[in-house]
């Protein structure tokens, strides 16, 4: 898989500088590259104890972007998954540390325990006061004798480090970092694996499936369940980790492991709030990617139980963008719609014909969804066929208060409920259609007058012709066929679809910013749901 790298050995340091150009001068790195890589604060006078954190890289911002006032002193980098060496986390430790001491926090693998070890043993012997604490946070693999170290480590960071701020000593330091250890619980979940540089990608996660209690370095999770939506995701992540939460207050850290949307993250976040977790969590950092696995498409959740004495380290401000802050959860303000926007509310009637006539349509559609957005991934951004899906399905639960027995308030009706549920420029396209179309009936003109007269506002409003392929070119010619019967109409509906499959290139619509070599051979997808709709009628 192709990645933003130049060689893959000068990926992490090429990655620190990186760092350090866009750090407003509050980092530095210590010489030695390319063997010892340790980024520090640049204004630290080694007056208070100082916290080195560190290990393989590939989890950014993770541990480097965590590197200033308010949380680490210094942050040792290893190889992509891999600890650093022994003398990198010594001198990150000699460079920073003072008469106050070091607190080493390390995550809880062999080769970080190892190396960070063996280096505050060789700070000791230089006369140094060090103290190391391993974060055991996972908690998908309770037979495990070593629990992995998860992103409940930004915890540690932050208490640890908020206190050693305010001055206080390297025992009181220690102890509140060991109680964060003792009760903070994680575990991740992903739809599918990271990309290590230079490495084939290994695909573990089969299609439909989504692994539950993986590490950051993409090792196996406990377990590979099914995947529906993010709903159940989080469900299966609460379980696992309701056992272990007391009956208190607590923060969840929402971690983004690098490959999954902000919009995705935020779902989460609702689900979560929503879960049987919900009503212990009082407040939460994220979502934001903060411990992450390479571009892994996946999340993990860390709790804490919090006291005040959590909360007010937890809650003091630092300068680090990495860091996304602690936010309390309040409840969901609801304000009214401006005056005018309301929508005004027709009588409903019943007419079971129509009924089922509207609802057969928006199956029609339902089922179309996927086609859909495939002919539209070839000439938009893929989403056509769930936004007429989920129109579809929302006139289908308005249906109980539409006017199904005044044809002439139903276009109208069906109008306003697009223009509320249906987004993008189709929704708006057709709400404009049907309200039109709802005017010409109420005037007193014919069906068919009545929805070209819908068309025409529709073309005036948007601009779009018969050849701009767009859905025009399917629902044109079809009106105009609909004097001579629906078998007609629909025979016309589906050449001109097809037509559009031959056209150069689009004149209107985001297709109109597709090169004519993309567009060539594919049908719009609009027009191809005018044309499906159309044939549904004529059966």
């Amino acid at each position: 898989m192709a990645q933003f790298i130049n060689r893959r050995e000068d990926v992490v340091t090429e990655a620190i500088d990186g760092l350090l150009a866009t750090s407003r001068g509050m980092l530095a790195r210590l010489d030695g590259y390319p063997h010892i890589r340790v980024v520090i604060r640049n204004d630290w006078d080694k007056s208070r104890v100082a916290l080195v954190s560190g290990g393989g890289s590939g989890h950014e911002p993770a541990h480097a972007g965590f590197v200033g006032a308010g949380m680490l002193t210094a942050a040792v980098c290893g190889d992509v998954f891999a600890s650093p060496s022994v003398d990198g986390v010594l001198a990150g430790i000699l460079a920073v540390t003072g008469p106050a001491g070091c607190l080493l926090i390390v995550k809880n693998y062999t080769g970080d325990r190892l190396n960070f070890g063996l280096a505050a043993e060789r700070a000791r012997a230089f006369g140094l006061n060090v103290s190391m604490v391993i974060v055991d946070d996972d908690i998908a693999l309770p037979d495990l004798p070593q629990a992995r170290g998860l992103a409940g480590t930004l915890f540690v960071h932050k208490i640890a480090g908020a206190l050693a701020e305010t001055g206080a000593d390297l025992d009181t330091v220690t102890a509140a970092a060991r109680r964060v250890v003792a009760s903070t619980m994680s575990i991740g979940m992903s739809l599918d694996t990271c990309t290590v540089p230079g490495s084939p990608k290994e695909d573990r996660i089969p299609p439909g499936m989504v692994e539950l209690g993986l590490g950051i370095h993409g090792e196996a999770g406990v377990e590979q369940i099914d995947f529906s939506d993010a709903r159940t995701a989080i469900a299966a992540v609460a379980a696992k980790l309701a056992p272990h939460v007391e009956d208190k207050s607590h923060v969840a850290l929402i971690n983004n492991l690098g490959g999954t949307s902000v919009l995705e993250m935020s779902v989460l976040t609702h689900e979560l709030l929503n879960s049987v977790l919900g009503p212990k969590i009082s407040h939460v950092v994220g979502p934001a990617p903060m411990m992450t696995s390479l571009d892994m498409r996946g999340f993990s959740i860390s709790l804490l139980p919090v006291e005040a004495q959590e909360l007010d380290a937890l809650s003091r401000p630092v300068v680090l963008p990495a860091w996304p802050g602690l936010a309390a959860i309040m409840p969901i303000n609801v304000a009214s719609l401006p005056d005018g926007l309301t929508p005004i509310t027709p009588l409903a009637s019943d007419h079971p014909e129509t009924r089922q006539f509207i609802t057969n349509c928006c199956n029609v559609m339902i089922a179309a969804e996927q086609d859909l957005n495939m002919l539209d991934a070839k000439s938009g951004d893929g989403d056509t066929g769930s936004t007429l899906a989920g129109a579809a399905r929302a006139l289908i639960r308005a249906m109980d208060r539409l006017p199904l027995s005044d044809h002439t308030q139903l276009y109208r009706a069906i109008g306003q409920e697009l223009s509320q549920t249906m987004g993008g420029s189709s929704g708006v396209l057709l709400a404009i259609f049907f309200t039109a179309a709802g005017d010409g009936a109420a005037s007193g003109l014919s069906m068919r007058d009545a929805l070209k007269a819908g068309l025409s506002r529709m073309q005036e409003i948007g601009g779009a012709q018969v050849g701009d392929r767009t859905m025009v070119d399917a629902l044109a010619p079809a009106l105009d066929a609909l004097a001579d019967g629906i078998l007609a109409a629909a025979k016309a509906a589906r050449e001109g679809a097809d037509l559009t499959a031959t056209l150069e290139r689009a004149k209107a619509g985001r297709a109109a910013y597709i090169n004519a070599k993309q567009l060539h051979g594919n049908v719009d997808p609009g027009a191809e749901a005018v044309a499906r709709l159309f044939e549904y009628v004529a059966r």
